[in-house]
Formats: structure tokens, C-alpha cells, sequence
């Protein structure tokens, strides 16, 4: 699945906001450039109400921003790090330097749960972790993902 919906322009190894929610703007750009997000603002919005309900920093420094909204037709996803730790209101109070976002059509759940249940089997790991921070290129990270 992760092959299926990451490519080489939908990894960074440099984020470069600095607080949770330059994190979602700048992750939802990165899917915005593909041009399969046909509202920006509805998804902005679908997002910043689904963070607001509960938070998706999880553990070991990862966060999972993630919505369901009618501003795409299929799920999207983007993987990206940051140098600086950010506060994301984990489970486990610690920031997160490691960030996966996904958007999915509202009424389909099933490759939603999918990806988010291979990214964090692939994620659990923490030499798997400590080798995606280490990536120095886009290129790396992809090989790093898809091990």
C-alpha cells in the first residue's frame, strides 16, 4: 500500500515548520501539489477539526495527521521530518519529529485503516525509526519506507 500512494515528491526529510500546525499547512501542500486535492480549504478545515478532537501525535516521536473529506477521490498520503522537535500533544508527551499525513474520501474507510496500520507495523520499529530521521534525500527516505 505505502508503494501504492508514496512517491519521491511526497517525502521530505525538511519540514520546515516549527509548530503543529505549520506542519499540517505545509504537509497539505505537498499533497495540494498534486492536484488530486480539489479543496484546500475544506481539507484545511476537515484536518484542523479532526486535531482538534483529539490529537494525533501518537508515540516514539511520530504524528499522524489525518482526515476523511470530499476534497479527494482517493486516499493521499505524505511522509516528512522535521530537524526540530515539535510539541504535537502526543500519547506519550514527547515531540514529534517524525509525520505522516493522510487524506481519504468520506465514505471509504478500508485504505484509510490499511496505510495507517502498515505505517505504524513500519514505525514500531525503532531502528526503522532512527534510520528515516537519518535520511539525508527524498530518494533515501522512499527506499528507507518501502525497506
Amino acid at each position: 500500500m505505502l508503494q501504492e500512494v508514496l512517491t519521491e515528491d511526497l517525502v521530505t526529510t525538511d519540514l520546515k515548520a516549527r509548530t503543529k500546525n505549520e506542519v499540517i499547512v505545509q504537509m497539505l501542500d505537498m499533497l495540494c501539489a498534486t492536484g488530486k486535492v480539489s479543496d484546500r480549504e475544506a481539507a484545511l478545515q476537515a484536518l484542523m477539526d479532526n486535531e482538534n478532537r483529539m490529537s494525533t501525535g501518537m508515540e516514539h516521536g511520530i504524528a499522524i495527521p489525518h482526515a476523511k473529506t470530499d476534497a479527494v477521490d482517493e486516499l493521499l498520503a505524505c511522509v516528512g521530518i522535521t530537524k526540530k522537535k515539535i510539541d504535537f500533544e502526543s500519547l506519550d508527551r514527547k515531540p514529534a519529529r517524525i509525520f505522516i499525513m493522510t487524506l481519504s474520501p468520506k465514505g471509504r474507510t478500508g485504505p484509510h485503516i490499511r496505510f495507517l496500520a502498515e505505517i505504524s507495523q513500519l514505525l514500531k520499529d525503532e531502528k526503522r525509526r532512527k534510520q528515516v530521521l537519518a535520511c539525508k534525500t527524498n530518494a533515501e527516505m522512499l527506499s528507507t519506507l518501502f525497506g
